[in-house]
């Protein structure tokens, strides 16, 4: 009897502070009892299941989709958007939105950012930052080269330069191609001045923002010129790659897909990457879900921002088909 006593006050304090919205203060006021009473009850009110806390969803959101793929790719956080066609231009549209309200909300101070220049997605996210009302950033940083085409260049230019100027932060552009012509020419262009010094801040990056893409480039970055010939990317996906990360490729189990290809590459590497704190990756689509579950698998991310569809897509794979180990 003592106990239904005890559990009979120990609901009433719970329905004062829960349901009647009065503070605990009053609380104790009320039933002369002490704060810190009402602090113990209010918690063995969940304890024994008297007071039970539901998360009902909003409309739009999916998180039973997004718990799935933290469980499923042992990912840190995941957020999956809505969008209602399965189309490559509406997607990368939702998720920039996304990705540029997690950055406003999630952004430290002093952050140093590296970002993969030839992104559309990533290009969609600086789009939608808003500027910030007192400098958070140290220095934004490109993790890719970013010469190329001058008709596609100012697009690299303007994701790494704007994004600075949106977040406080002080530029760091990569002035370099993506792809070098060959080994020796990436030797003599990492020589320069400039572009060491961008890639030294490479091991300081605090946040790194990059895309995923499959063995067949996006049109963006086909445009740049910073890509291989048809039969470079034919042996790479003879060798197993289904995807990359600023050009650093991987297989569906996440290993690195080592080839000469890589000595002429100016960017990170997937080792690098691995070293940064926090990596985010903005893809989706139906081309790309081979590629997003092989990056995946590689442990790097550790926040993936992608859509219902894709999401579905990469859950169904995971469930069907495991990786190999």
């Amino acid at each position: 009897m003592a106990r239904v006593n005890e559990l009979r006050l120990i609901a009433r304090v719970a329905q004062m502070y829960h349901v009647e919205g009065q503070r605990q203060a009053d609380i104790a006021d009320h039933l002369r009892i002490s704060q810190a009473t009402v602090s113990r009850m209010l918690k063995k009110a969940q304890q024994e299941e008297i007071v039970r806390t539901t998360v009902v969803s909003p409309s739009g959101t999916y998180a039973e989709l997004e718990t799935s793929l933290r469980e499923k790719f042992d990912l840190a956080e995941a957020i999956v958007v809505e969008c209602t066609e399965d189309r490559d231009g509406a997607i990368m549209a939702r998720i920039g939105e996304a990705a540029a309200f997690f950055i406003e909300a999630t952004l430290q101070t002093d952050e140093i950012i590296g970002v993969s220049s030839w992104s559309e997605t990533i290009l969609q996210m600086v789009q939608n930052i808003h500027p910030m009302k007192s400098g958070k950033a140290k220095y934004v940083v490109q993790m890719l080269g970013g010469m190329g085409n001058p008709t596609v260049q100012m697009h690299a230019n303007q994701l790494v330069t704007r994004m600075a100027k949106l977040t406080g932060a002080e530029p760091h552009v990569l002035s370099a191609p993506g792809v070098a012509q060959s080994r020796e020419a990436k030797l003599v262009l990492l020589s320069d001045t400039y572009v060491r010094e961008t890639m030294d801040l490479f091991s300081r990056i605090s946040l790194a923002i990059v895309g995923i893409g499959a063995v067949e480039p996006s049109g963006m970055l086909a445009r740049s010129g910073n890509i291989f010939s048809p039969r470079e990317l034919a042996d790479l996906t003879d060798s197993g790659a289904v995807g990359d990360m600023s050009l650093r490729f991987f297989n569906t189990e996440g290993a690195n897909v080592k080839s000469p290809l890589d000595d002429r590459v100016i960017g990170m590497t997937l080792e690098e990457l691995s070293k940064v704190d926090r990596v985010m990756a903005l893809a989706g689509g139906k081309a790309k879900t081979e590629a997003i579950r092989g990056a995946l698998n590689t442990g790097i991310i550790d926040l993936l921002i992608t859509d219902k569809f894709t999401a579905q897509r990469l859950i169904t794979l995971e469930t069907t088909n495991p990786p190999t180990i």
